[in-house]
């Protein structure tokens, strides 16, 4: 079976799973379920299609999905906007995409680069394919308590390094919503070699990552709450906010905003200042005892 296949079909059965018939709208069918969710007999249903056409679908066995049809399942399974999508991404062929240089290094755009420059006084950077690090500002090394280069991974360090699960103090739903990210990113991305490393690494070296992988959830979200414990400053609370451009939706400029006359928002003044003073007295940047 095709690998954007096993996909759709891993991804049809999960969502199947977790939509009963009375979150659908309608009567379960007779007899004893041996399914958590819906029958696929109540798919087929819902979706216009006969049981046989749409368990050739879910078995990965339907080259061919017209639009329609793919809306049509869409619709009976309840899928948010984000899910459609990635439906659509699934199940439609993607050999167009073999040639469309994801593999080469991506570039900063320079409209968001300036953008990231006049940003100072909050922390921001600049993601591009798989999470690479394509620029930061230094207020934003001095909030996570890392350099994050350019051309290093965000996801590996969201998953790898101590301080981001100590730092992070929602790390389990901001990682959640990271592997979601990266999943939606391989359905559009299918043979992005890279990033397939990448997700089997993490998926490998880490079970929180693997289970999530495993749930099929998908997410694009463009604004989200970080809460950051600071080692000399405190807990400090940042509206993640996303932007990209339409000439290059794979580049995403993520900023830390902050609520006006918060706390957070008074501390990054202060924030700002002691790293300027960390970086010409490095015994600054030791954590303070208890």
């Amino acid at each position: 079976m095709p690998a954007d296949r096993t996909a759709l079909a891993a991804f049809l059965r999960t969502r199947r799973d977790r939509l009963t018939p009375a979150q659908a709208g309608i009567d379960p069918l007779p007899g004893r379920r041996r399914v958590l969710g819906l029958r696929k007999e109540e798919v087929a249903h819902l979706a216009g299609l006969s049981t046989d056409h749409y368990s050739r679908i879910e078995q990965g066995r339907q080259q061919h999905l017209s639009s329609d049809i793919v809306l049509s399942l869409s619709r009976a399974l309840r899928l948010d906007e984000i899910e459609t999508t990635h439906l659509f991404d699934l199940a439609v062929s993607p050999a167009k995409s073999r040639d469309s240089g994801w593999e080469a290094p991506q570039r900063a755009d320079p409209g968001l680069l300036r953008l990231l420059t006049t940003l100072d006084h909050v922390p921001a950077l600049l993601l591009g394919r798989r999470g690479d690090v394509l620029a930061r500002n230094g207020l934003l090394c001095t909030v996570l308590g890392t350099e994050l280069d350019p051309g290093s991974s965000f996801m590996r360090w969201l998953f790898q390094a101590p301080e981001a699960r100590e730092r992070i103090l929602n790390w389990s739903d901001f990682a959640a919503a990271a592997v979601g990210g990266l999943r939606y990113e391989t359905g559009r991305r299918p043979y992005d070699r890279k990033l397939k490393t990448l997700v089997g690494k993490l998926r490998t070296e880490d079970p929180d990552v693997a289970r999530w992988w495993n749930d099929h959830g998908v997410t694009d979200q463009t604004s989200v709450t970080k809460r950051i414990e600071h080692p000399h400053f405190g807990i400090l609370v940042f509206g993640i906010e996303a932007v990209n451009t339409p000439h290059d939706p794979d580049q995403r400029l993520i900023v830390y905003t902050v609520e006006p006359d918060s706390a957070t928002a008074a501390l990054l003044p202060l924030l700002q200042s002691w790293a300027a003073q960390a970086r010409s007295d490095p015994s600054l940047s030791t954590p303070r005892p208890e």
